[in-house]
């Protein structure tokens, strides 16, 4: 197990489209699995925060990510099958530019289909933060960053002004309404 730099923005393995997990079960696999879960962890006992992390963030352009929030979680080759009717807004952060905070609007709900660790099918419908991380983790393997996803006047903030200006009020919108024309699912999105 290896603790890996993060790659910051600019570097072009961030904007790669991340290749599937043709051997769920190899060795390979595990190792890049093992290290995500290891500098995860290494960055949120210096930062205090992180909940999820994605391949290409650690030089690895395969479609795998990895969060921590109740338990661990490992998921091989996610995509997004299906979204709800309600956006929200929040305020995005990420390893790869930490001092920024980036206005992003992202599905309230959404159905993921992965594979686990042994190679099964398995599908998962998430809300709130947990549907937020998901997406953001998963455009990450698509080569997309919050940077790209801006949304509303004045989207970017640095963080130390954030905390000044926006803290109070939390990082999360409340859900809004999807126009019908958004509302249809999405499969084969990625």
């Amino acid at each position: 197990m290896t603790i890996h730099r993060i790659r910051m923005l600019g570097d072009p393995v961030l904007r790669t489209r991340c290749e599937p997990i043709a051997k769920p079960g190899s060795t390979a696999v595990r190792m890049i699995v093992d290290d995500l879960r290891e500098t995860l962890r290494d960055f949120q006992s210096r930062f205090g925060h992180g909940r999820g992390i994605a391949a290409p963030q650690i030089g690895a352009p395969v479609r795998i990510v990895h969060i921590e929030m109740d338990r661990p979680w490992t998921l091989l080759n996610p995509e997004i099958v299906d979204v709800g009717n309600e956006d929200f807004t929040v305020w995005d952060d990420c390893f790869s530019f930490p001092n920024l905070y980036v206005r992003v609007s992202r599905a309230h709900h959404i159905k993921v289909r992965y594979q686990d660790l042994k190679g099964a099918w398995q599908m998962v419908e998430l809300d709130g933060d947990r549907a937020e991380l998901l997406q953001h983790e998963i455009d990450h393997l698509d080569g997309v960053l919050a940077v790209d996803r801006p949304h509303g006047l004045d989207p970017f903030c640095l963080r130390e002004e954030w905390n000044r200006q926006h803290a109070h009020e939390g990082r999360y919108g409340e859900p809004e309404p999807r126009s019908e024309a958004l509302a249809t699912p999405l499969t084969g999105l990625l």
